[in-house]
């Protein structure tokens, strides 16, 4: 059996489905781990949730932010944005089935077996594997028991930092915001949520989550999505898998049931960045040229296939 961890796909099926073709995917017995952002971006959100969705045990998927904004849509606590690609998914005869089936997904998958864990964004420095895990559970039963209260209330950049007394839904959009939109933290580990530049321009106060000093997750294997900007690499501890399919980039699969990991990438969708008023270019700055405290950031050259 191949393991296979995907990174964000974001409404390119095309593009998923020529990957999974050339990595010889086979969902007899091969399994596909999905860093989440499975929706918005690229043209086919609703034909990815229900492919996805079709995969049945052989998928396990931890939602994204935009998986979280569909919802919220869904649930009638928010409007579609003027970016947003998945009004097709809220028209579909199937809508409310895959909501439902979205709104059951994790937010956090840990195999002890593998030694890898699977999260959308990252941990905040305060958490170790056991803080993440139980939290991550607390905001998968309010989204599944408390739908319109969690949903009403998630968005928002504060607080901006966790503290174990913080009650919901704070409490909830901490837990949210760190797992599905964490980049960038201060020494103390507070949240800058609005920072999404690559490490070489980040401003001189702010570190990659994963850098942060005392960093209590630093022993787990952590393989995340999120960043297109950050680029494919890994440190001795996490592999950053986002390598910007919905942005002009590569969609990457990276195998990790073998020593070592074996990264395997095709083509996104061409996409006119000028035209979605992004500033962003690909190929990113390489991620090795920025400055950390405690990692060494290596850049991953993928086999192309």
């Amino acid at each position: 059996m191949a393991v296979y961890a995907i990174g964000d796909i974001q409404g390119c099926l095309i593009t998923l489905q020529k990957l999974l073709e050339r990595i010889h995917f086979n969902p007899s017995h091969d399994m596909l781990w999905f860093t989440g952002d499975l929706v918005d971006r690229g043209p086919q959100s609703l034909d990815v949730l229900r492919f996805v969705k079709n995969l049945g045990d052989r998928a396990i998927v931890v939602l994204g932010n935009h998986d979280l904004h569909l919802l919220t849509v869904s649930n009638g606590a928010a409007r579609t944005r003027r970016h947003n690609t998945f009004q097709s998914i809220l028209r579909a005869p199937d809508h409310r089935e895959l909501s439902q089936w979205l709104s059951t997904r994790p937010l956090l998958h840990h195999d002890a077996g593998l030694g890898f864990t699977l999260a959308h964004a990252g941990f905040l420095p305060q958490w170790d594997l056991s803080d993440a895990m139980r939290l991550a559970q607390e905001a998968e039963n309010a989204i599944v028991h408390h739908p319109e209260t969690f949903f009403s209330n998630i968005f928002g950049d504060t607080p901006d930092h966790w503290d174990e007394k913080l009650l919901p839904p704070d409490r909830w959009r901490v837990i949210i915001n760190a797992l599905t939109r964490l980049r960038y933290c201060d020494v103390s580990g507070n949240m800058a949520l609005r920072h999404n530049e690559p490490p070489v321009s980040r401003p001189p106060d702010l570190l990659p989550w994963f850098d942060v000093p005392g960093r209590r997750s630093r022993n787990t294997n952590i393989i995340f999505g999120h960043w297109s900007t950050l680029g494919l690499c890994r440190g001795e501890n996490f592999i950053a898998l986002d390598s910007g399919c919905g942005w002009g980039g590569n969609l990457t699969a990276a195998r990790i049931d073998v020593s070592p990991v074996e990264f395997y990438a095709v083509p996104g969708p061409e996409i006119d960045l000028a035209k979605t008023g992004s500033r962003l270019t690909f190929p990113v700055p390489n991620p090795e040229e920025a400055s950390y405290t405690t990692h060494r950031v290596e850049r991953i050259i993928p086999k192309m296939l």
